[in-house]
């Protein structure tokens, strides 16, 4: 026998140890062999803990599983019972999805090597090995693939910068420090699929004449970190990671560190200086970090998921993946669905699908049963959206139309209870407690903000003007996106939900 639990911590949350240590428990008794795989999670989070069981059919699902589930799974054969799913390829959410940068994530143990390269694994990294730099770098350029982790800079463009520079050091910065509301894919490809981070990592290297790179992580995320450490121990004893990649020559080695759990350490200046051994506060530009970036040398700093998705580029080239999209945003999006929904997870699927459609369809509406009231996307400091904006596609500039933000595509839903004005509030105490303190703007706008908003709150309307004109300023004066990001989710709170902010009925009577 041969079954698949998943080590990914949110199904670790809701007891997949236990469920794990019960099949064992059971093969054990029954004098079974058994060989338990511990995979990651296919991102179906309200069927976790997911069990899998190998048949000659395909692997066939069973979950939600508890430890006291286990034995009648057993007496069922792994066959006929309440909680079997059928086949898992051919469960609807996998099968609504494009899954190019999560291919092999909950199919694979994330550790084992042979099976990395069984699925695909390290074809991009031998293709881009055979390449020259401005070649690689024109596949990333053609590509289309911009930052996932919020601020949708082209990532080609990024690169070409480091490459041109002149210096005697580079380095490739991996930001993993995944701290919006509501985000999760960073975490589950470092858990599940490990290999595909640090393969492009190296591609990236391979593009810049990088030669170091690090992956900086959240102290929050112990799992990922012990996966990752042991990740790049396998790859770089099997020479996939030292002074010549793949026996070519070429130099390319990376190391894990693991940051304090400052939300600002998300914002790239301020993770450099972290991982200098300094104070997490933001830096000022210019000079880019892709001149002067970390220990003053030219860097790459880029999101897991843009990382995640270099080798899946480099194996199907670029134009397979610029095929996917709409308009200037190219390729596959890993949407986190969170918050108030019959059904949470990570649903990849090509940019330009509605938000109405991810949420009533993909979502399947709230777990209450109550209406939706309100999407915030893009984590802590994104907008929220009402249904009037529903069909909004899921792309950068459509998203920037309406006043909102992509993100890093966390995606939280609210039923009609929620109070748009506590919602308001929270996001200026968000600000106010995670400000690093460098610049006004942010480090007293948020506290005035906060005041701002309870002022509102005690019925005086005369705050409101106020409050908006604090939050321009805020957006124009802030020297990172945590002050300047902070007025998206008060001002679309306010914007779009006047009924909860009272006072403006008093203000236009």
């Amino acid at each position: 026998m041969r079954i698949y639990v998943p080590r990914d911590a949110a199904a670790k949350a809701v007891g997949a140890d236990a469920v794990a240590a019960a099949i064992e428990a059971e093969a054990g008794r029954r004098g079974l062999p058994l060989t338990l795989v511990r995979n990651g999670s296919r991102g179906m989070v309200w069927l976790e803990p997911l069990v899998e069981i190998q048949t000659e059919a395909g692997r066939m699902a069973f979950g939600p599983v508890t430890p006291e589930d286990v034995p009648a799974l057993f007496d069922a054969d792994w066959k006929r019972h309440p909680l079997a799913l059928g086949p898992t390829e051919e469960l609807p959410w996998l099968m609504m999805q494009t899954r190019l940068t999560f291919a092999r994530c909950g199919i694979t143990d994330p550790l084992c090597l042979e099976e990395y390269e069984a699925h695909g694994g390290f074809e991009g990294l031998h293709r881009a090995i055979g390449m020259s730099r401005a070649e690689i770098l024109q596949e990333v350029i053609e590509s289309g693939l911009r930052g996932r982790g919020g601020a949708g800079f082209p990532t080609g463009i990024k690169w070409k910068t480091v490459s041109e520079a002149q210096a005697d050091q580079k380095y490739i910065v991996c930001n993993a420090d995944e701290g919006d509301s509501g985000t999760f894919a960073d975490r589950m490809i470092m858990e599940g699929d490990p290999f595909t981070l640090i393969e492009g990592m190296t591609i990236a290297g391979l593009a810049t004449g990088a030669t170091r790179g690090y992956v900086y992580m959240r102290s929050e995320y112990p799992d990922a970190v012990e996966v990752m450490i042991e990740a790049v121990r396998i790859a770089r004893g099997h020479g996939l990671l030292g002074p010549s990649v793949m026996g070519s020559g070429r130099a390319f080695d990376m190391e894990i560190r693991v940051g304090a759990g400052a939300y600002v350490c998300g914002e790239e200046t301020s993770l450099l200086n972290s991982l200098e051994g300094k104070r997490g506060v933001v830096r000022a530009k210019p000079p880019l970090p892709a001149l002067e970036g970390f220990l003053g040398k030219p860097t790459v700093v880029n999101n897991v998921i843009s990382l995640a998705s270099i080798p899946v580029i480099f194996q199907k080239g670029a134009a397979y993946y610029r095929d996917f999209g709409l308009g200037r945003s190219r390729g596959t999006i890993p949407l986190q669905i969170a918050g108030n929904v019959k059904r949470g997870g990570l649903f990849e699927i090509a940019f330009g699908m509605s938000l109405g459609q991810i949420v009533d369809d993909i979502a399947g509406g709230t777990a209450s049963g109550r209406p939706v009231k309100a999407v915030q996307v893009g984590g802590p400091l994104g907008a929220y959206f009402p249904r009037a904006l529903f069909d909004t596609p899921f792309c950068y500039e459509e998203f920037a139309g309406a006043e909102g933000l992509v993100g890093h595509a966390g995606i939280v839903v609210f039923d009609d209870t929620a109070d748009m004005l506590k919602q308001a509030r929270f996001a200026m105490e968000f600000c106010a407690i995670e400000s690093c303190g460098k610049c006004t703007p942010c480090r007293i706008g948020a506290v005035r903000g906060m005041e701002t908003v309870d002022r509102i709150a005690r019925g005086d309307a005369a705050a409101i003007p106020l409050l908006t004109d604090l939050c321009a300023t805020m957006k124009s004066g802030s020297l990172c996106a945590l002050g300047g990001f902070t007025p998206y989710p008060v001002m679309s709170a306010l914007t779009h939900f006047p009924d909860d902010f009272a006072p403006m009925k008093e203000a236009a009577e």
